[in-house]
């Protein structure tokens, strides 16, 4: 696969030391001189020297042949424009960008660039996976697939503890795919029994968490 690279900071470096060696061919740019002059002594061809959002510098790294353009730049614009021409001009199927401002997200959805990550938001989900109390957490949005990978503490006398698997009435669009339980995982059978305590994952539509969340949390009194 042939993978262009836009901002040579730590995660487009990282990135680019990681495909090269899984045996992919990389492009890395930075505008920055001094940059450039430094990682070219490591990754020698590999990088250039340039601005990602100038055509010619893009054409010159061979995107018309690439088959996965990532935007990592500390520029939220820029990364934005990166994978927009990419994806309009030279038809490039697969683009990723990293939004450094998570209230950003919004322009680069509209914009239909995506996949985007967000360090603050990968942050987040990750204090939520590791404190309970904060209940439903979101493990994974498949925007293009328009599914969604949650995570939920089952709790005790919700209406989906002691239930088999087989007779939990979760809501149409929602499947179990896995349960944790006493730090250990396992994918369900239909008789499995869910005990309070355990933290289940589902693979759902968008627009089910409400219901979701009604099925393991205990009503109120």
């Amino acid at each position: 696969m042939y993978v262009i690279i836009a901002g040579a900071g730590k995660v487009g470096w990282n990135l680019a030391r990681e495909l090269i060696g899984k045996g992919h061919e990389v492009t890395l740019l930075d505008n920055r001189r001094d940059r450039y002059l430094t990682i070219e002594q490591e990754l020698e061809h590999a990088v250039q020297y340039g601005d990602a959002t100038e055509l010619w510098v893009l054409e010159r790294a061979g995107i018309q042949r690439a088959e996965l353009v990532i935007a990592v730049t500390g520029d939220d614009e820029d990364n934005m424009l990166i994978c927009q021409v990419a994806k309009e001009k030279y038809l490039c199927d697969r683009v990723i960008a990293r939004v450094n401002n998570p209230r950003n997200r919004q322009w680069f959805e509209l914009l239909g660039v995506s996949p985007v990550v967000s360090a603050t938001d990968l942050i987040l989900r990750l204090i939520e996976h590791e404190v309970p109390s904060y209940g439903l957490v979101h493990l994974l949005d498949l925007r293009d697939e328009k599914l969604e990978i949650i995570e939920i503490e089952v709790e005790v006398g919700s209406p989906a503890d002691g239930q088999a698997v087989s007779d939990i009435s979760i809501p149409e669009g929602a499947l179990i795919i896995s349960v944790l339980r006493g730090g250990d995982g396992f994918v369900p059978k239909v008789d499995t029994v869910i005990e309070g305590g355990d933290e289940v994952l589902l693979v759902l539509d968008p627009g089910l968490e409400e219901r979701i969340t009604q099925v393991f949390t205990t009503p109120p009194a």
